[in-house]
């Protein structure tokens, strides 16, 4: 889980926690959650806690890997990263500290982008005075609905580089989004055998606010029961614009 990866907006995945908690509608179906329980039958070491089962599940309780930071230092070619694909890294019971240390792993591997995603806005608000930003992260909220705008104001007053969105899965109109500060927008449907739809003009209204604003739009899939099953053209052309360029 910390190399090469096939999520379209990024090239790597980085995982120095793993497992979470539901906490949104967004988290219903969650990918990771289902991966956990399976990594954790087949005897992966870093997927043997179980997480609450009324919020989480097997494989996924909040589990911090110490061993994990140093796997940055040996990736030899500059590339893009996602962080914790398979956790939050503000989740509560992540240790204050030990974000510290990710962070100061990020600010260690300049050669790479890191890129953070996580729906605890608010304390992702709350504690980022107490962190040193490195110019080679991007920080991300996610938003599935109107109802989680208001992460989008959490963001706002954080210092990073980069700041973006994760619309995905995209689960009604987003309306009232206010781009401001907002540097990149990612927006997609729902995969798996419980897909929700996807209303196009959910996403046309997504996009026509970043072009409105001059914000980066990058339009991940339409979904369905596979994340390719039906394509990710949107109005005939795909979408695949991005903040800046990798650090190199």
């Amino acid at each position: 889980m910390s190399d090469r990866s096939g999520i379209e907006w990024t090239e790597a995945t980085w995982n120095p926690t793993t497992g979470c908690d539901r906490v949104s509608p967004g988290c219903d179906n969650c990918y990771a959650l289902a991966l956990a329980k399976r990594l954790k039958a087949m005897g992966s070491e870093k997927y043997q806690a179980d997480g609450d089962p009324r919020t989480s599940g097997p494989g996924f309780g909040l589990t911090v890997h110490k061993d994990a930071l140093s796997v940055p230092y040996g990736w030899r070619s500059p590339r893009t990263v996602f962080v914790n694909s398979m956790s939050d890294l503000f989740h509560a019971r992540v240790p204050l500290d030990f974000v510290r240390r990710v962070f100061a792993v990020m600010a260690d591997t300049p050669q790479h982008t890191y890129q953070v995603l996580t729906k605890r806005a608010r304390r992702l608000r709350q504690v980022s005075d107490r962190l040193e930003w490195p110019s080679n992260l991007w920080m991300g909220v996610s938003v599935e609905t109107s109802k989680e705008l208001a992460r989008v104001d959490d963001l706002r007053r954080v210092p990073a580089a980069v700041r973006f969105l994760s619309c995905e899965p995209l689960l009604g109109p987003l309306e009232g989004l206010d781009l401001g500060g907002i540097d990149w927008v990612i927006a997609g449907g729902e995969s798996g055998p419980r897909h929700r739809p996807l209303d196009e003009s959910w996403v046309t209204g997504i996009r026509d606010a970043c072009v409105e604003a001059q914000v980066a739009f990058f339009f991940k899939q339409w979904g369905g029961r596979t994340p390719k099953s039906q394509g990710r053209e949107l109005q005939g052309r795909t979408w695949d614009q991005m903040p800046l360029p990798a650090v190199a």
